[in-house]
């Protein structure tokens, strides 16, 4: 998605970074609240994926050591400052949302953006659903949150 001369001022990652987040393993996951192990701190799943390519992050914000964690802005950077702090503190005033989950991860990050009062929006052709079927769900909670949303929305299956 991004160049090395993209049109952005700041640009952030946020990312699961699991210790030991109690119930949110599961050996039997039910995939809305809990899940297999991933992420997990000391292994390779809790690196970027080596296709993201655009690596020049001004801050990573690791979330979910020690409990389910979806919004980015429940993370924390190298030097402890949270998501809204260190935005605020770089004049951001809007933030484009993109990653993985569409209906969990990006779906809270967006949603807490918004209610920080930050100008919000998804960019759903850069982001993938754990569960398309449910995507409505989702565009409508950002609906409400006054999140708004670029590209377009996958269709769901036939019922």
């Amino acid at each position: 998605m991004l160049a090395a001369d993209h049109p952005y001022d700041v640009v952030v990652a946020t990312r699961d970074h699991h210790i030991d987040p109690g119930s949110h393993f599961s050996s039997d996951p039910d995939y809305v609240d809990s899940w297999p192990p991933h992420c997990v701190v000391g292994t390779d799943g809790v690196e970027f994926h080596d296709q993201l390519t655009f690596r020049d992050f001004a801050a990573i914000f690791d979330k979910g050591e020690y409990q389910a964690a979806y919004s980015g802005f429940e993370g924390k950077d190298a030097k402890g400052r949270t998501l809204e702090d260190f935005l605020t503190r770089a004049g951001v005033d809007h933030v484009d949302v993109v990653g993985i989950a569409t209906d969990y991860c990006v779906a809270a990050t967006a949603r807490d953006a918004a209610a920080d009062g930050f100008a919000t929006t998804v960019r759903l052709d850069y982001t993938a659903a754990v569960a398309p079927d449910r995507i409505q769900q989702t565009y409508d909670s950002w609906e409400r949150a006054g999140v708004e949303v670029s590209g377009s929305l996958p269709v769901p299956p036939a019922s």
